[in-house]
């Protein structure tokens, strides 16, 4: 009975979520019980950077337009690397991370991930995709208690989200894989590869990204 309570409220959440926006995330109240101080400012999906939402599908899910929650091609690549113990991009959609920065926990395990998968089929199938994004944009991490592409823009570049440059999208889109060690305003030489790997893909990313460009 618990547990049919506990999906309950999930569900319910998701289908408020479609139209309110979350006032906290999971991930942000381990940061604060960490004792960060939280910063974020929420902005909706038109004033936010197109070159920003292009960019940060380049980065973290290449065919965020074309699943429904889960990219089960590069989950097979994951899988064949893996036995080939070759190193392999993790397989995590932006609904994924959506589902993981909203209800569950930062680090990975196969209970994290076994979660993740129905939570993102549950999020995709109630909201479309541009709200998908726009609440990835406002809950992502971009450094120690910094939340959201509004913040991180006003911290790294004294600038709103909806002023972002392209290559100001780059480095923040590649900063989110490891937020807490890239500074999109000085970044590194790792942060400077990764983001010349995404810049190079947005022209390919351009023409499959037809659930959010334009929009």
């Amino acid at each position: 009975m618990g547990l049919l309570i506990l999906i309950g409220l999930v569900l319910g959440s998701i289908v408020l979520y479609r139209f309110v926006n979350p006032p906290i995330t999971s991930v942000m109240i381990i940061e604060k019980l960490r004792g960060e101080t939280l910063k974020q400012s929420w902005v909706p999906f038109d004033k936010i950077s197109p070159h920003m939402r292009l960019a940060v599908i380049a980065s973290e899910d290449g065919n965020f337009c074309q699943h429904q929650g889960v990219d089960w091609a590069a989950v097979r690549e994951v899988i064949e690397a893996a036995k080939n113990l070759e190193p392999a991009r993790g397989a995590s959609t932006i609904p994924m991370q959506v589902a993981k920065n909203l209800y569950l926990w930062e680090f990975r395990s196969y209970l994290r991930k076994a979660l993740e998968v129905p939570l993102a089929y549950a999020i995709v199938s109630i909201w479309p995709k541009e709200r998908v994004l726009e609440v990835y944009l406002n809950i992502a991490q971009f450094g120690p208690g910094l939340f959201g592409v509004e913040a991180a823009s006003r911290k790294y570049f004294r600038k709103p989200a909806s002023a972002l440059t392209q290559s100001e999208a780059v480095l923040l889109a590649a900063t989110l894989p490891k937020p807490k060690v890239r500074n999109p305003a000085r970044p590194g030489r790792t942060h400077r590869v990764v983001a010349r790997a995404v810049q190079r893909r947005l022209p390919y990313i351009a023409k499959r990204a037809d659930c959010i460009v334009n929009r």
